[in-house]
């Protein structure tokens, strides 16, 4: 098949995509930063939100039927699509479009993923895909869904999961794949104790990335069965997945970024260390994740906002950044940031040092400041002479500080108001 050919291949699978991205998790590990916001809809990388990687895989990869399945308040994540992925063209049959739980079975809330997809069978049916993938609303990376969707129909799979190749004495935390030599599932096991290596590697296991690919028919009648399954927790990983192996082709498809790295780039972001960590090292000289990469583009809703701001030149008083991202509309007046990230309209007041810390939207640092290692949270006003970060014990008694001394600050624990709209 000639690369033209090929292209056109993929282009009419991923015509007939429709993807269904899982969106309604608390992320709890994130402690203070999901009180009032599911994970996907967490600030991310200086501009973006989370569920922005994932959506962003879809419209690259060319699949832009999109189902969003929302559940644990939603307010922020619902306004942020409706923001910056109204784009997409109805007559031409493209919709990101938002699915919260909604009564049409006889219960209100999503039980598990499976009985999120269930929820919304006769919505799936009436768009008519021939695919369905299914999607996490919660993780950082990049890959092309049509590399998957071919091979799927190439092995004329039932069913085709993403996988991410781990080290052996981590893969107790996932989904767990045993695989032969041509890729076929053998056995899943939900977080096993003792998971087995891959074929071609002792050291390594394939973990399921919650990447599901279905023929939407199969798909439909698995639900159903599940749904009339006595004591089923109605999940993919726990109890659909597990039944298809023996009796259905369920293969693996190890994952591979946009630049075909193997292991690519992938982040699960769900604890407050990994938060910190994944978005300090953006700021690297080359970061394994690409932000100015124009062949991948990653999308999002952005403000009209003025260019970032650096004022004062004097030896006391310099507004300076080193080392680091700073988003449009920020102003450092008089103030030196180093290895930071700094999201839209943060300002920052003279002589105050803010070093290793990630400051989400819409924050004011007043003057005579000194923060180290922290996160602040959307909204944050903080007060003339605080200093977080030095002395992690007193922190400890006003802020959440992780188990790696990262100190995370929201607008409660300054005794500010929480503004709902975030």
């Amino acid at each position: 098949m000639s690369d033209n050919d090929s292209t056109r291949f993929v282009s009419r699978l991923t015509k007939d995509t429709l993807a269904l991205i899982l969106a309604g998790g608390r992320g709890s590990r994130l402690k203070q930063l999901t009180d009032w916001r599911a994970k996907p809809a967490v600030a991310f990388g200086g501009k973006f939100r989370i569920i922005d990687f994932p959506l962003s895989n879809c419209v690259n990869s060319g699949i832009r039927r999109v189902g969003i399945l929302t559940q644990y308040k939603a307010h922020s994540l619902m306004r942020h699509i409706q923001q910056g992925w109204g784009y997409m063209r109805g007559e031409m049959g493209e919709f990101v479009e938002l699915l919260p739980a909604s009564q049409r079975t006889e219960q209100s809330w999503y039980k598990g993923t499976a009985d999120a997809v269930y929820q919304n069978i006769d919505i799936l049916r009436n768009h008519g895909p021939k695919y369905i993938i299914i999607l996490a609303g919660d993780h950082i990376y990049k890959m092309d869904y049509g590399d998957m969707l071919a091979e799927h129909v190439a092995k004329e799979a039932d069913m085709t999961i993403g996988c991410l190749k781990v080290p052996l004495k981590e893969a107790s935390e996932f989904g767990v794949m045993s695989v032969d030599d041509d890729y076929r599932i053998q056995e899943f096991t939900e977080k096993p104790a003792n998971p087995n290596p891959m074929p071609d590697s002792h050291d390594k296991a394939l973990a399921s990335m919650g990447i599901y690919i279905f023929n939407a028919g199969f798909l439909y009648e698995q639900l159903i069965k599940d749904a009339d399954t006595p004591n089923s927790t109605n999940d993919f990983g726990h109890d659909i997945i597990p039944s298809l192996i023996k009796n259905y082709k369920v293969i693996a498809h190890p994952y591979k970024d946009v630049q075909g790295n193997d292991p690519g780039y992938w982040r699960d972001v769900g604890t407050i260390d990994a938060f910190w960590t994944a978005n300090l090292e953006l700021i690297g000289v080359t970061p394994e994740l690409n932000l100015y990469d124009d062949s991948w583009p990653i999308w999002t809703y952005q403000a009209q906002l003025p260019p970032a701001k650096f004022v004062f030149d004097d030896d006391d008083r310099r507004g300076m950044a080193v080392d680091s991202m700073i988003s449009g509309g920020c102003i450092i007046s008089g103030s030196t940031v180093r290895h930071s990230v700094l999201f839209s309209k943060v300002q920052i007041h003279s002589y105050s040092v803010i070093e290793d810390c990630v400051i989400l939207p819409d924050v004011t640092v007043h003057r005579n400041c000194r923060l180290t290692k922290v996160i602040l949270d959307k909204g944050c006003d903080v007060p003339e002479g605080t200093v977080i970060g030095e002395d992690l014990v007193a922190d400890t008694e006003k802020y959440e500080v992780s188990s790696e001394g990262v100190v995370l600050v929201t607008p409660e624990m300054l005794g500010q108001q929480y503004r709902y709209v975030r």
